[in-house]
């Protein structure tokens, strides 16, 4: 029976909601958005983005009162990191980041760099972790933004926001998040925090499907920002410029609309069941798994050694073992699913002295069992009989 460990590459399974709001939508709606008549089917497709926006602005902690309209759809939270960072930095500004980034952050900004951007990538703690000083110290010099991710994709590891982002906004530096890992897993609060942006995927945490994301903004920083791909919006036709009204602003082409019914459906389910339920269960299924990985013969655990400031994300090395041949083996074998290599993060696995080699990633989510969590660990610890 095959045992899924890989939900910070994408949540599965979903909750039945979803499938079935994408494929009622795509049976019975199916009218594009703002490119109509203004019939039913118009109007509910309006209805529809309009409730997700809604949604997402209440759940992540939306800036100008939840204003649904400071909320931007993409495909994913790549997608919205490169329309804020690429849509904000100019050749001389100064950027900040860490070495526990993902690709998805770096790469842009090693784009920007070469094209005059001043990057700086300020070093974290072995077990990943960005120390306040670090960052104080770096905004001494003047800065015009910075961008965190705020948990691992690679080992859990969780930032400290209640410290970090007050830096930000007293040195008057826009805060962008990359919450990839943690929407829908532990609560956030953009307006709190100050985010100048906080960018987000629907296909993990949240529990929606592949193909949507977005960003939820601050509404300074998306009038500052200059829109990434422009065209046709379903609106203010009469001009060939692209407009400057949100959402349109950010939003040129048809969007996903399947995907976003789907959202809909998972942050309702979401609401309804509760961040700090799906946080509890997922923080007591990642403690039990974590003792036990600790206990087995020749596992190196990578990452934060105890059950506070993070995720239930794991990275390891077993004695004795390619991190790729032993993924195969546990998938072959005991039918545990898990992702091995460098996980589109080698700054992060510099930083964890496991570079180039990589290591095996376990990732439980909420539809996991406390059962499955010990048939992981004994799976692991006859493959540690093997390697030694």
């Amino acid at each position: 029976m095959a045992l899924y460990l890989n939900n910070a590459a994408t949540t599965w399974p979903k909750p039945d909601c979803v499938p079935e709001a994408m494929a009622a939508f795509l049976r019975t709606g199916g009218a594009n958005l703002a490119r109509g008549s203004a019939a039913s089917r118009d109007l509910s497709t309006l209805d529809l983005v309009t409730t997700c926006r809604e949604r997402v602005s209440s759940l992540l902690g939306g800036h100008a009162g939840g204003d649904p309209r400071y909320v931007t759809f993409t495909a994913n939270v790549t997608e919205s990191l490169n329309v804020v960072l690429k849509g904000l930095l100019r050749p001389g500004m100064r950027v900040l980041t860490s070495s526990m980034e993902h690709n998805g952050v770096v790469r842009p900004l090693r784009r920007l760099e070469a094209e005059g951007v001043r990057l700086e990538v300020l070093p974290c703690s072995p077990e990943g972790f960005l120390a306040p000083r670090t960052l104080e110290e770096a905004l001494r010099e003047p800065a015009d933004l910075a961008v965190l991710s705020h948990g691992s994709n690679v080992c859990g590891a969780l930032q400290d926001l209640d410290a970090l982002a007050p830096l930000c906004a007293r040195a008057k530096v826009p805060l962008v998040l990359d919450a990839a890992q943690t929407a829908g897993v532990v609560p956030l609060d953009a307006a709190r925090w100050d985010l100048g942006a906080l960018c987000f995927t629907g296909h993990k945490g949240l529990m929606g499907p592949q193909g949507v994301g977005g960003i939820l903004w601050r509404p300074d920083l998306a009038e500052r920002c200059a829109p990434f791909v422009e065209g046709g919006t379903g609106s203010f036709s009469h001009e060939e410029t692209q407009p400057t009204t949100l959402p349109d602003k950010f939003e040129a082409g048809t969007p996903n609309l399947p995907g976003i019914a789907g959202l809909a459906a998972a942050l309702e389910w979401l609401a309804g069941t509760g961040i700090e339920v799906v946080a509890e269960r997922e923080h007591r299924l990642g403690a039990r798994l974590l003792a036990g990985l600790l206990a087995v013969p020749g596992l190196t655990l990578h990452g934060p050694r105890d059950g506070s400031n993070r995720l239930s994300v794991f990275a390891l090395n077993l004695a004795g073992w390619d991190n790729g041949t032993l993924a195969l083996e546990l998938s072959d074998r005991y039918g545990i699913e898990s992702r091995p290599g460098l996980h589109c993060s080698p700054l992060a696995h510099r930083t964890l002295g496991t570079f180039p080699q990589g290591a095996l990633r376990l990732s439980p989510g909420y539809f996991n069992t406390p059962e499955e969590m010990d048939r992981t660990v004994r799976a692991l610890e006859e493959l540690a009989r093997e390697g030694r």
